[in-house]
């Protein structure tokens, strides 16, 4: 990543969002660099709870062995394959045999969604997580994660659409909590048009954040484009300056 980059965004963060969490960010690579490789789980583990470590400074890699959750592996790109029943598990389970989440009315259901989902291999071994003043030239993002409030989820989201004449310029598709950082965002940035996309509605998921908490998820050709616009949009306008004094200070990761 270019240094100017860095610091462009740094400076405009800083005097647009005053006191908001530094976003992170992921790539995929072949080779741990400067990162600590997580070690395999005992047990189930949540990637959204260990990345509240990468939020507080921390920067880790993941490869498919570090990731205890059997979806969080496919929504990385690790694996393609799902839990046996996952139709079942996902809506209403099997009686004396598997209690359902029941976020989907019937297993028809989940399956005629799977069918929607897109899917894709990750490319590199390991996927790396920084927060954004830990990235340096040796990094390539390939997504940007906000982790938002409501005031400045509602920045984020007018500046995603601020050079966009498309209403769906950001998305809120059906997900999983690292559904909606990684696997629906990286299949973002390898579309011709980007989008922004909206998530952490996971109920299961949702424990490991704040309660006042969303995450806008920007594939990196579109967080350039808000970056280069910041300076001229909405942002400097006394709308904005209104808003921007109700922007919390810098919250702790859960």
């Amino acid at each position: 990543m270019e240094t100017g980059i860095k610091q462009q965004f740094t400076e405009l963060w800083q005097r647009y969002f005053p006191g908001a969490d530094w976003p992170i960010a992921f790539y995929y690579t072949d080779a741990v660099y400067q990162a600590d490789l997580v070690q395999p789980p005992e047990g189930q583990r949540c990637l959204i709870g260990e990345l509240n470590k990468v939020r507080r400074g921390e920067s880790l890699a993941f490869n498919i062995d570090a990731v205890g959750c059997g979806g969080g592996k496919r929504y990385l790109g690790f694996t393609q394959g799902l839990r046996p029943n996952f139709d079942y598990f996902l809506s209403c389970g099997i009686p004396g045999e598997m209690e359902g989440e029941r976020y989907k009315k019937s297993p028809e259901l989940v399956r005629e969604q799977l069918k929607l989902q897109p899917s894709f291999k990750a490319p590199g071994q390991y996927i790396i997580f920084k927060r954004w003043d830990s990235l340096d030239e040796g990094d390539q993002p390939l997504v940007v994660i906000f982790y938002a409030s409501p005031d400045l989820l509602s920045g984020l989201f007018t500046l995603a659409n601020y050079d966009e004449p498309d209403i769906q310029a950001v998305i809120a598709p059906v997900s999983s909590g690292c559904g909606s950082i990684v696997h629906y965002p990286y299949a973002e940035y390898r579309s011709e048009h980007p989008r922004a996309v909206l998530g952490m509605f996971d109920v299961t998921a949702r424990p490991y954040v704040s309660a006042d908490v969303l995450t806008l998820a920007v594939p990196w050709p579109k967080f350039s484009r808000m970056l280069g616009n910041m300076e001229e949009s909405f942002l400097i306008t006394q709308s904005w300056t209104k808003l921007r004094s109700r922007l919390p200070v810098r919250y702790k990761a859960s």
